[in-house]
């Protein structure tokens, strides 16, 4: 063997320090002071250090950039799992939808213009009620039970695109600093096939996203959902063909909004409020998470996202503001119900029961709700029908009515509120109608035919 010197015996490396070796090169320096502290006295304690750096709840790589102890002489500390805290979600908020068209200063169509003036004082009237203006999105979170929203709230929609809305209504909100809904139908806006000089362009409405507007849909051609007719094309449209246009003015046209401004469009408001069980269900499997229609109603945590009822305003009817903001502005805060779960109750038809007659007699026995306040009658109402003449038998404590008029949709709800210990009680529930089309109207009759003038003779 070559000696390295005189004198010097020949490097020779023992067993154990040829592990130690190893190891160290395989851990690429990253336990060297661990190893220095050691001082490797056996292989032992070689085998527990690499034991206990492997051992470590921290990832490699970190170990390798601070090196520190061992953890057998330091425990690992975990990280602090954040803390998630819902919102406390007020259960009885009540929301009035507002729908506008065209802002003028000289009203000619009362039907659906109203003066930039007007709708000043109306902005006014909800500040000075104290009813908070919210975004939709907040809505449609607060009906997921995801955000707060205050117990009076208002919602603004614009509808079709009327270039007013940028010019005169939109100026007004921002100094109100009020939220706003644009339901568009795609081509009535510039240059679309119906779209002309009173119009919005795509320029305009992204103008307006930027700025915080939310942009929805309102169809493609802004026609009667429920009529296979293509305005476009002119014809009347075969079974298959109207099951293709009909995609087009709910899918298309979102779709179009979607790529042309690149937002989320979840909501759809229904032309002219014309609708029926079929546009809302090809509506509803189309993604859209609410439908919305003309009918106003104040809208609670149970109203049927399917048919959200809004308030159209305009310049001929200056009560249907009013009465809308009387419904909510009655109590600083908000209406106080206690609701009441729905299993205790015997009902008829029962929760969740599909009928085959849409003629049904409905009750309930409410004994749950508690005693009623003498003096009180509870009510019902009916969705589709509103509020009913209901009739109620204290004794047995149900409260009944027999349907006289075709229930029209397919979901039925049945909502039943009482007075009872000076507190608003109320409970709800739900049944499906299956009667194979008896629903729909029957045909009126032809019309009579005039009658007959005998033909005067000839003086």
């Amino acid at each position: 063997m070559r000696q390295h010197g005189r004198g010097k015996k020949p490097l020779v490396f023992s067993t154990c320090q040829t592990k130690g070796l190893t190891l160290f090169m395989l851990t690429r320096f990253a336990v060297l002071p661990l190893l220095l502290a050691l001082g490797l006295p056996d292989c032992k304690k070689h085998e527990a250090a690499a034991n206990t750096t492997t051992v470590s709840n921290q990832p490699a790589a970190a170990a390798s950039v601070t090196p520190g102890p061992s953890s057998s002489s330091v425990p690992a500390i975990p990280a602090a799992a954040p803390v998630i805290t819902k919102p406390a979600i007020d259960q009885n908020a009540q929301v009035v939808i507002f729908g506008y068209h065209r802002f003028v200063n000289n009203v000619r169509r009362p039907d659906t213009e109203i003066t930039p003036q007007a709708f000043e004082a109306q902005m006014q009237e909800l500040k000075n009620k104290g009813i908070g203006v919210i975004p939709m999105q907040d809505f449609l979170a607060w009906r997921r039970g995801e955000k707060a929203i205050p117990a009076k709230s208002a919602i603004l929609t614009f509808d079709d695109g009327w270039k007013s809305q940028h010019e005169l209504a939109w100026p007004i909100l921002k100094k109100f600093n009020y939220p706003v809904t644009l339901f568009i139908y795609t081509e009535g806006i510039r240059p679309g096939h119906f779209s002309g000089g009173e119009s919005m362009t795509w320029e305009q409405l992204a103008e307006m996203r930027d700025a915080g507007a939310d942009i929805q849909g309102h169809s493609a051609t802004h026609q009667d959902l429920r009529r296979p007719y293509d305005k476009v094309a002119k014809k009347k449209l075969s079974p298959p063909e109207y099951e293709q246009w009909l995609e087009n003015e709910l899918v298309g046209s979102r779709q179009m909004i979607e790529q042309k401004l690149g937002v989320k469009v979840n909501c759809f408001a229904v032309p002219y409020g014309f609708y029926n069980d079929h546009v809302k269900d090809v509506a509803m499997k189309a993604g859209y998470e609410a439908l919305f229609t003309v009918y106003g109603q104040p809208v609670t945590m149970r109203t049927p996202l399917n048919s959200v009822g809004r308030y159209l305003i305009e310049a001929n009817k200056p009560k249907t503001f009013a009465d809308a903001v009387s419904a909510i502005a009655t109590t600083a805060s908000g209406p106080a119900v206690a609701e009441v779960s729905s299993s205790g109750l015997q009902t008829q038809p029962a929760d969740g029961e599909t009928i085959k007659n849409s003629l049904p007699l409905i009750k309930a026995n409410i004994t749950s709700l508690g005693a009623i306040d003498p003096g009180t009658t509870p009510e019902m109402r009916v969705s589709g029908l509103g509020k009913v003449d209901s009739s109620f038998d204290p004794k047995t404590s149900t409260v009944a009515y027999q349907v006289t008029q075709r229930l029209r949709d397919k979901t039925c709800t049945v909502i039943v509120s009482a007075q009872s210990a000076g507190k608003k009680v109320e409970t709800h529930w739900m049944f499906k109608i299956d009667d194979g089309g008896a629903m729909l109207p029957a045909a009126p009759p032809p019309p009579a035919a005039p009658p007959t003038v005998p033909p005067r003779k000839k003086k």
